[in-house]
């Protein structure tokens, strides 16, 4: 089953975070490239001081312990959020009647 997730994010090209077991660590901002038998292909960046290093490692399935993707995220600024009024209609959602609950 993990191996099926694994092939659907890579397909996506999402960004996601990795959680190696045996090494205990997590690879964050990574993106999934490749998967050939039990070799998962990853790659990502780091950053050290003035230096942006990128990197590609392959590291076994059975190595992964968790996959994290980022959902959604909203900005604390002082910023008003668009809320579904200011939506184009096609794409409001609107809050369920108790009416239709019935129905």
């Amino acid at each position: 089953m993990l191996h099926r997730k694994i092939y659907q994010l890579c397909c996506d090209g999402r960004e996601v975070c990795v959680f190696l077991r045996d090494q205990q660590r997590w690879i964050e901002r990574a993106h999934i490239t490749d998967i050939e038998g039990d070799l998962v292909t990853i790659r990502y960046e780091t950053e050290e001081e003035d230096e942006i290093s990128s990197w590609e490692e392959m590291v076994r399935l059975e190595s992964i312990g968790s996959i994290t993707q980022k959902l959604a995220s909203v900005n604390r600024g002082n910023f008003e959020p668009l809320v579904s009024d200011d939506c184009p209609e096609a794409e409001q959602i609107r809050p369920r009647s108790p009416e239709s609950d019935r129905e």
